[in-house]
């Protein structure tokens, strides 16, 4: 057993346990940028990580009913066998030293996407609090919603992200959410987070049995992530809480950036100028488009007084609010 991967994987399941993602955009690039574990073995491992962590959390919105379960199969009709066809094409694009420099790049650009997503889901959000603000939305939901399961798209998301996912690890919590939110708009937060969370657990096991088959699966390396992880996502939990939204996710993407970057190959100094520009330009952009929306610039890093019932879990915290947030159809909900 190594320590300092224990230690590492411990940090790593805080993150997962506080936001519900990070789990392959932050173990991988940890242990390919920091430990010199070769790609293809860190992206083998973490999923084998990721596959014993996440039925922990599906169990817990199977049980609330926060489900969708007919989306959850349409999903995985595309994911799981894709999932699998993605470490097969890692395995096709070369051996040794170019399919390591291949799924390297790939994971570059997973995490750019992964990003991107992050500041898209934070900016839906802040135009549904901007909505229910001036009035145009209710601030409670009204009722329950009917979501209707539209099958062919459903499934070619879920073959997209199960490639990406069995290339490079990342994507099973956060590249298929973004797409779950323009197929589905209407889907409560609660919902969204519950529905990916299930389908990620067979899209996972899938690409896991991949890598152990096929790809670099290293056992020592997985049982020292293992007995971090664990103890860290349960810690990163029980902190989702308390733990100040902003924060949490400005850091998550300032490291995501950092990742992308350096994994794409980009200089210690190139690097370093574009996130302090993005540490310097980002607050401005995003002070400026709050005041389009008419809040005011900066938001309140502290937003829930003492005692007041927390979110069911970062995740719910994190994913945006719509229409259906606030009761804008009534149904059924799963």
């Amino acid at each position: 057993m190594d320590l300092l991967l224990t230690v590492a994987g411990f940090f790593v399941g805080i993150v997962v346990g506080l936001t519900g993602m990070g789990g392959g955009a932050l173990m991988t690039p940890v242990l390919v940028l920091f430990f010199g574990i070769p790609p293809l073995a860190a992206v083998s491992s973490d999923l084998v990580v990721s596959a014993v962590m996440k039925p922990v959390g599906a169990v817990v919105h199977l049980r609330r009913g926060t489900v969708y379960l007919k989306i959850v199969g349409w999903l995985c009709v595309g994911s799981i066998p894709c999932a699998f066809l993605g470490v097969l094409i890692s395995r096709a694009l070369g051996e040794s030293g170019d399919v390591q420099e291949v799924t390297k790049f790939a994971l570059g650009i997973a995490l750019l996407i992964a990003t991107a997503g992050l500041l898209y889901r934070s900016y839906l959000r802040m135009v549904s609090k901007a909505k229910v603000r001036a009035g145009l939305l209710p601030a409670e939901p009204a009722g329950d919603v009917v979501i209707t399961a539209r099958p062919v798209p459903t499934v070619i998301v879920g073959a997209i992200g199960g490639v990406i996912v069995g290339m490079t690890s990342v994507g099973s919590g956060s590249l298929i959410i973004i797409a779950m939110l323009s197929l589905y708009p209407a889907m409560k937060a609660s919902g969204l987070v519950g529905t990916d969370l299930v389908q990620a657990v067979p899209l996972v096991m899938s690409a896991a049995l991949g890598h152990i088959l096929f790809g670099d699966f290293q056992i020592d390396l997985t049982l020292s992530l293992l007995l971090g992880c664990l103890p860290g996502v349960y810690l990163g939990a029980r902190l989702s809480a308390y733990a100040p939204d902003g924060i949490v996710r400005r850091a998550l993407t300032f490291v995501l950036l950092a990742s992308a970057l350096k994994l794409l190959g980009a200089s210690n100094l190139l690097t370093v100028l574009i996130l302090a520009a993005a540490v310097v330009l980002l607050p401005l952009l995003w002070a400026w488009l709050r005041t389009r929306q008419g809040l005011p610039a900066r938001s309140r890093m502290f937003p829930r007084a003492r005692g007041q019932q927390p979110p069911a879990s970062r995740s719910d915290a994190e994913a945006p609010s719509t229409a259906a947030d606030h009761g804008a159809d009534t149904g059924r909900h799963p």
